[in-house]
């Protein structure tokens, strides 16, 4: 019986190993040992782990900025695939958002990872004419004053 819990520090190594299958070609930014503690600082309630017994075979992290929610890092280990895992992840953080007055949610798939819209879509999830951008900053802590 898998359940969905909120990530808490034991969830770590799990994560970290999920991450690593399902994001083998992210930016070394997006590690779980940078990205973890950087999400725990702003809405933890907001992460989320999918359990199997104590194994960690799914997470997704959402934020919520006052005018969207925003979903990203969803990954579900591949043996476990096709079992309502994320469907049942995506229930719970539409749940807190919701709980939160957030009235829309977004998120973006990866050129690459183009075969998850479907899925996305069964969702209720629509493709919106948008052109995403981003910029990557400078490491916030030269900028930091002792």
């Amino acid at each position: 019986m898998v359940t969905i819990a909120t990530y808490a520090e034991p969830h770590f190594d799990g994560v970290d190993r999920l991450w690593r299958e399902a994001f083998s070609d992210d930016a070394p930014r997006n590690t779980a040992a940078i990205a973890i503690p950087q999400k725990l600082q702003f809405q933890p309630e907001l992460f989320l782990v999918a359990l199997d017994e104590d194994e960690v075979v799914g997470s997704l992290m959402a934020g919520y900025d006052g005018h969207r929610g925003w979903i990203s890092r969803v990954a579900v280990k591949h043996s476990c695939r096709r079992r309502g895992i994320a469907r049942a992840m995506f229930e719970e953080i539409e749940q807190r958002l919701a709980a939160l007055d957030c009235p829309k949610v977004n998120l973006q798939v990866i050129t690459s990872n183009a075969a998850v819209v479907p899925f996305y879509e069964r969702l209720g999830y629509l493709v919106e004419p948008r052109i995403s951008m981003g910029k990557t900053l400078p490491d916030g802590s030269a900028l930091k004053t002792p």
